[in-house]
């Protein structure tokens, strides 16, 4: 059987298949407005800061915005290091790149369905042809071999940017999963520095039980005297034996937590509880010496939609929204597809490759929706909803940030002036015991009133210790609410409508603005 020879009439075959496509456009253009989105649409715009009032909470004080390096501000080289080792090794951190993997696997893929898809197939068949067909001797009523060779090409023409729009999509994705990784980050490095500081605060408050021990046993040692002396009974003996020994029990205690806490610093490194035995007591410096003074930077309401991730990943939602509900839109307009099948197909392996069997299937494929009862206007609704959906999330994580900000400025003010005060306790307490053991010496006084000024001294210093390891988390805590060194605002990304948050100005904000027109 031989195959109609193409080749000869391929001018008439052309021309009749470009007429029939400018024929069938123009059917699927008077089609179009069979199923169409009028009336839908969604003018909801992303907050700007400037429309929150911050002056008095958050005022410009000309103070800098933390750096990547911020652990070194505490002057103990140990923690820096112990972040970068926990940058390094922590599954958290994995898990969060492999994310960015994901999304970036989605650009590649959305970026392929712009181009031209090509592949190819060989089939062969071992068949018996049947002997009353279209198919004439001697063939008919034999066995014989089918073989058919065959490259197929495709190209969705994407004339209403479908494609394009879905590119876009997937890079908004990427950049948001990028974002959400950097807030992973910091927020893993808070952490680390906060547990650090747990490890020293429990190394503080032992060194004061500990020294408290010696308090106690001085104070036994006086009495056991004073016993003898007749001046005191057995009663103050054992009730000075009692407290030193409930002394060194919560020092036993707190061995106990520091080692949990070195534990708990072992596993944020992403390492074993072994890992956490090597850790050297933390060396702070500054918790004699007064608290050093906070200042917050200018523009902060402005600038922190860039400094913080959580707020730069929020906005690339929003975007990817926004491009979401135009490859939706795009799917109301007809899609146009050509298709180019070129191959070779034979009875028997001899005939396989001579001219006679060539074939070639060639046309473009139109796709338009006509009647679909609502489907697509539905969809439409549901990214719009998506949409708003992003848009609130974004909103509410700028309000969340700003509040986040001001409270920890608000703690670290109150605790400075707190601190003041507990400091100036601290000097009385130490004074009034020091007098009262003095007077207990000497048999003035009785050992109750002793111990009752003990356990005032030992109060005021358990609560300096505490004010100032409360101080050092806060101002870990600050660090992170304003980005932990995060900065985005020079980061662009190829194939996007708008720029991150803060790219253009420092008081720029991106409307992004999804409505019908």
């Amino acid at each position: 059987m031989r195959l109609p020879d193409f080749s000869k009439r391929k001018p008439v075959w052309i021309a009749r298949g470009v007429l029939l496509t400018v024929v069938a456009m123009a059917v699927v253009s008077a089609l179009s407005g069979c199923v169409n989105y009028a009336g839908i649409r969604d003018d909801r715009k992303i907050a700007s800061p400037d429309k929150f009032e911050t002056r008095q909470s958050l005022p410009d004080e000309h103070g800098q915005w933390p750096t990547l390096s911020w652990a070194q501000q505490f002057g103990d080289p140990q923690l820096p290091a112990l972040i970068d080792e926990a940058l390094r090794g922590s599954p958290t951190i994995d898990a969060a790149l492999a994310r960015i993997n994901k999304a970036r696997s989605y650009v590649g893929e959305a970026d392929a369905a712009r181009y031209p898809n090509v592949s190819g197939s060989y089939s062969w068949t071992r068949a018996r042809l049947p002997e009353n067909s279209v198919i004439p001797p001697p063939a008919a009523g034999t066995w014989t071999n089918l073989n058919n060779a065959f490259v197929h090409a495709s190209w969705d023409l994407d004339l209403w940017g479908k494609q394009r729009e879905g590119l876009k999509q997937a890079i908004s994705q990427e950049k948001a999963a990028e974002a959400e990784a950097e807030a992973v980050r910091i927020a893993l490095a808070a952490s680390v520095a906060s547990a650090y500081n747990q490890l020293a605060r429990l190394y503080a408050l032992h060194d004061i039980q500990a020294r408290e021990v010696g308090n106690r046993q001085d104070i036994g040692s006086v009495t056991e005297r004073r016993v003898r002396a007749g001046l005191d009974t057995d009663v103050e003996r054992q009730t000075a034996h009692g407290e030193t020994s409930t002394t060194q029990s919560t020092v036993s205690g707190l061995d106990g937590q520091i080692l949990a806490v070195r534990y708990q610093l072992a596993a944020l490194l992403g390492a074993g509880p072994d890992r956490g035995n090597a850790i050297a007591r933390p060396t702070f410096a500054g918790l004699d010496t007064g608290t050093p003074v906070m200042t917050l930077p200018d523009h902060l309401p402005a600038d922190l939609i860039s400094r913080r991730p959580d707020i730069v990943a929020a906005y690339w939602r929003v975007d990817a929204a926004l491009h979401d509900v135009k490859v939706t839109k795009a799917e109301f307009y007809p899609d146009v597809n050509l298709s180019v099948d070129a191959g070779l197909s034979a009875l028997g392996w001899g005939r396989l490759l001579q001219t006679s069997a060539r074939t070639l299937i060639a046309g473009p494929a139109i796709h338009l929706p006509i009647f679909d009862a609502g489907a697509l206007r539905a969809q439409l609704k549901g990214r719009y909803a998506d949409f708003d959906a992003d848009v609130a999330h974004y909103d509410e994580t700028l309000t969340n940030a700003l509040s986040d900000v001001a409270s920890q400025v608000a703690r670290i003010r109150a605790a400075d002036r707190q601190l003041v005060d507990a400091r100036q306790a601290l000097d009385a307490q130490t004074t009034a015991y020091k007098l009262a053991l003095i007077r207990y010496r000497a048999g003035l006084i009785e050992q109750l009133s002793l111990l009752r000024a003990d356990d005032n001294r030992l109060a005021a210093e358990t609560s300096v210790v505490n004010l100032e390891m409360d101080r050092r988390d806060m101002q870990i805590a600050l660090i992170k609410a304003l980005g932990g060194g995060f900065d985005a605002t020079h980061d662009t990304t190829p194939g996007t409508d708008t720029p991150i948050p803060g790219q253009t100005t420092a008081t720029a904000v991106p409307n992004v603005v999804v409505s019908q027109h």
